[in-house]
C-alpha cells in the first residue's frame, strides 16, 4: 500500500488557470493538466529564482520530492509547447498558506 502524500503548501492560487496555442480551436486540442503543486514548483524556482532546498522548504517538502514534482511540471510544459498542447492547472495535495 503506497505512503499517503504530505500536503504541499502554496502561497496561492493562479489567477489563469487555462493557456492554449492561438488560432486553435479547443475541440482539436489535446490537454495536459498541471497540478497546483507543479505550478507552485516552477513559480519558486524559476520565477523567483530559490534554490530547490530554499523553495521545498516553503512547500514543506523535501529537496528530493521537489525535484521529482519540477521535473514533472517541466516535461509537461514542455510537451505543450513542443506538441501545441492546452494547459489546465488545477489538483494535487495542496493547502494555501495563511499570511
Amino acid at each position: 500500500m503506497p505512503r499517503n502524500k504530505c500536503l504541499r503548501y502554496i502561497d496561492n492560487h493562479p489567477n489563469c488557470t487555462f493557456f492554449k496555442p492561438a488560432g486553435i480551436p479547443m475541440p482539436k486540442l489535446t490537454q495536459i493538466t498541471l497540478n497546483l503543486d507543479e505550478y507552485e514548483t516552477i513559480r519558486l524556482a524559476d520565477l523567483e529564482g530559490l534554490y530547490q532546498e530554499d523553495a521545498a522548504k516553503r512547500m514543506n517538502i523535501s529537496r528530493q520530492t521537489f525535484g521529482r514534482i519540477i521535473e514533472s511540471a517541466h516535461k509537461k510544459i514542455a510537451d505543450a509547447l513542443i506538441n501545441g498542447k492546452a494547459i489546465k492547472i488545477e489538483g494535487g495535495n495542496i493547502e494555501t498558506k495563511q499570511i
